[in-house]
């Protein structure tokens, strides 16, 4: 009989922790948000395609990818249609992510900058510049300071580069490993000229499931300190390691 209740008394206490450890989540950024994102049916989806999973794999958390343009994915943030993100807390006016969401550790590092044609880049070195310009900027996107210029949007990092080219814009803002792997693409001599963001990225999470945050944590560590996340930023970048500098 003890062992009977023994039983239900843990049947009981584990069935609610399942059904409330679903999340749902979207890391797909824009259509061209390289290398973070890809393709998620690649053989190489890209390094968030493939980390995010690999970090809720260590918890006893569930995860429902859910895929939107950026715009709609700030909306269903906002809504509770979707639980979670991957974004830059250097992405939002003073670093705030708002009242209603939690972050994460850092998972690594990750900078912007303002990128332009090769031969403008003595022009575009000081960050004070962008003010009161007509800047590219990635429609849905989050820009920490973006009252003070006038946004230009477009649909991916990809269609900021072909702007440059063709000279609809003089300036864009865009993540440095994903305007020059664009730029390569599309073979558009561009510079990175002004830091526009420099920080790390983190999950952010709706604040109604901030007790999960511990062993979301505490798999980014495990992930980081067996160097699981140098690997895949290596595997996608073949450079230096960015999550390294973390610890600087």
């Amino acid at each position: 009989m003890r062992l009977s209740i023994a039983f239900l008394c843990c049947f009981f206490f584990v069935v609610p922790v399942r059904a409330e450890t679903v999340l749902s989540y979207d890391v797909n950024g824009s259509s061209s948000w390289y290398p973070y994102f890809i393709d998620a049916n690649a053989k190489d989806p890209g390094i968030l395609a493939e980390l995010v999973p690999d970090i809720f794999a260590l918890t006893p958390i569930r995860l429902e990818a859910k895929h939107y343009p950026p715009k709609r994915t700030n909306q269903a943030l906002a809504s509770g249609a979707l639980d979670f993100d991957v974004v830059s807390p250097s992405w939002f006016e003073e670093g705030d992510l708002g009242e209603n969401f939690v972050q994460s550790q850092p998972i690594f590092a990750i900078k912007e900058h303002v990128v332009v044609l090769a031969t403008a880049l003595d022009d575009w070195m000081d960050i004070n510049k962008i003010r009161g310009q007509e800047i590219g900027t990635v429609r849905g996107y989050l820009y920490h300071d973006d009252s003070q210029f006038t946004r230009v949007d477009f649909k991916s990092e990809r269609e900021l580069i072909i702007a440059l080219q063709k000279g609809r814009i003089q300036a864009a803002i865009a993540g440095d490993l994903t305007a020059l792997y664009w730029a390569k693409e599309l073979q558009v001599p561009i510079a990175l000229a002004a830091v526009h963001s420099d920080g790390v990225l983190v999950i952010r999470l709706r604040r109604e499931h901030q007790a999960l945050l511990e062993q979301i944590n505490g798999a980014i560590s495990q992930l980081r300190d067996q160097g699981t996340i140098d690997a895949l930023l290596a595997k996608y970048t073949s450079g230096p390691s960015v999550a390294s500098r973390l610890n600087n």
